[in-house]
């Protein structure tokens, strides 16, 4: 499916409005040191994730509040579900629990990178 500009600049957008447990993440994704490229806030379909690592095809979902309120379960569903029909893979933590150590929930998504990547 072919990106638009829209969904180019909502991700710039996002990427600007990072919230603290998606800082804390990418510090430790970012740059080539873990040896795998990540992006964040990576148009995908009618979707933007969070980060992206394109060699693991792996997306990867920072939850906090707003994600259980309303119908947004059934739009991280439907996102999911669209992901999987493009062949990725998403994983999923929640705000809390980056906030509670950020280390290992880096170590557990460069781990699942390169297990799919081998």
């Amino acid at each position: 499916m072919r990106k638009s500009d829209h969904d180019y600049a909502k991700a710039r957008h996002l990427r600007r409005q990072q919230t603290l447990p998606e800082g804390l993440v990418w510090r430790k994704l970012r740059g080539r040191r873990t040896g795998l490229k990540s992006r964040r806030q990576h148009p995908v379909g009618h979707f933007v994730l969070d980060f992206y690592c394109a060699q693991a095809k792996l997306g990867i979902e920072i939850d906090g509040k707003a994600h259980d309120m309303g119908k947004r379960s059934e739009i991280d569903c439907a996102r999911d579900e669209n992901s999987c029909e493009l062949g990725l893979k998403i994983i999923r933590f929640s705000a809390p629990a980056v906030l509670q150590n950020p280390t290992a929930v880096a170590e557990t998504i460069l781990a699942v990178c390169k297990q799919r990547i081998d």
